[in-house]
């Protein structure tokens, strides 16, 4: 290490680990709600589970809290004004503060968005993945195009503004036109931001025992160049892989992810990062995963189920894994400050991307060209340890 870390900004996550059911395409840390939800136990967990994480980050602001899942909307909004309570209680949580809960259309069981805004959230994000119930249902939704429509109604009556809306592409038995209407209906909804992304087949899924048909690579890749335009057209500029915004309308949290700050993480199986510059150490670490094992914290006190301190090669390709997803690229000054390492360390592998096209110098930012950015995957592994 050189002694250029320094402390990055902080979010905190928040992970909601229950769903009404499982998506057959999904590989997140996420689990059928019991008929008994131990919603209340689970709200004191987490706060207990701040707690003991506190040491870390004394006197560090958060400028981001994101109530991920599962299913966050799941809980009602007393609960989450209770949990927001206790962390503005123990955190210096910044005024400004980017509140984001992921809802689910026709799960909002508890509260309608009002109640939720009136609880401390002030962003939402809705898992839409389209607008086309058979769609819908070939990839397991519960939801129809209804319960989006009461959603979004109900996201307007609560003054929400700055929410996202989730689409996927190349789902089963989809058309290139029946992407792009998706699209189009998104854009009519007003959100200030959409993620549009691939479904992928992930390991350990249901789908990846019994794989549905998916669009062929030509057609998939037709929806995608075919959504980025619309997208673009629409001033929903690309700022990240699959995430598109409005101007300002950027998701603080997870940019602050891909540049490589740091995030408290509890709930069941959070993974955090945490930088200690006083000790020129980044570590990672993870939480117990399977509810009823986290729950056990509150009995036991046990709440982590891994913590390592990252080697200078991983610090190395995890900083370039996170900002090469970007669209403005590595910002070279924070290579240092957020890794501790020179610069000097990843020059050659710099300048073989620069030789290969997949990289520009420009601003003091190395940014992907369109190459790179076609092909970002082939430009992280240059990084691989």
């Amino acid at each position: 290490m050189t002694g250029l870390l320094r402390n990055p900004p902080l979010s905190l996550y928040v992970h909601m680990p229950w769903c009404v059911s499982k998506c057959p395409y999904c590989d997140f840390n996420s689990h059928t709600k019991p008929d008994e939800f131990p919603a209340d136990d689970y709200i004191r967990a987490l706060v207990a589970d701040l707690e003991q994480d506190l040491p870390l980050v004394w006197g560090r602001p958060v400028q981001s809290i994101y109530f991920g899942g599962g299913t966050p909307s799941l809980f009602s909004a007393d609960l989450i004004a209770d949990f927001l309570s206790a962390a503005r209680a123990r955190l210096d949580v910044r005024p400004d503060v980017e509140i984001t809960l992921e809802a689910n259309p026709g799960t909002i069981e508890h509260d309608s968005f009002s109640a939720y805004a009136q609880a401390g959230i002030n962003r939402v994000s809705l898992g839409v993945q389209s607008f086309d119930d058979k769609l819908l249902k070939s990839i397991g939704r519960i939801h129809g195009r209804g319960e989006i429509e009461q959603s979004l109604k109900s996201l307007s009556s609560a003054g929400i503004t700055n929410f996202n809306i989730d689409l996927m592409f190349a789902l089963p038995g989809q058309s290139p036109d029946q992407s792009r209407h998706d699209i189009e209906l998104a854009i009519n909804a007003g959100p200030s931001h959409i993620s549009f992304y691939q479904l992928t087949i992930e390991p350990n899924t249901a789908f990846a025992a019994q794989p549905p048909v998916l669009p062929v690579d030509d057609m998939a890749w037709d929806m995608q160049q075919s959504g980025l335009d619309l997208l673009e057209a629409n001033a929903y500029g690309q700022y990240e892989v699959s995430a598109f915004a409005q101007s300002e309308k950027q998701s603080r949290h997870n940019v602050n992810y891909w540049r490589y700050g740091d995030f408290l993480a509890i709930g069941a199986g959070a993974h955090g990062k945490i930088t200690t510059a006083a000790d020129g150490r980044v570590q990672r670490y993870a939480k117990h995963r399977h509810p009823r094992r986290y729950l056990q914290g509150l009995q036991n006190g046990d709440w982590r189920a891994e913590t390592r301190v990252l080697s200078d090669e991983e610090l190395v390709f995890e900083f370039f894994l996170n900002q090469l997803r970007l669209k403005q690229g590595v910002t070279i000054d924070d290579f240092s400050l957020r890794t501790g390492l020179p610069w000097s360390v990843v020059e050659s592998r710099v300048n073989t991307a620069l030789e290969k096209g997949l990289l520009e110098v420009r601003d003091k930012r190395v940014c992907p060209t369109d190459l790179g950015w076609r092909f970002v995957n082939d430009t992280q592994q240059i990084f691989l340890p």
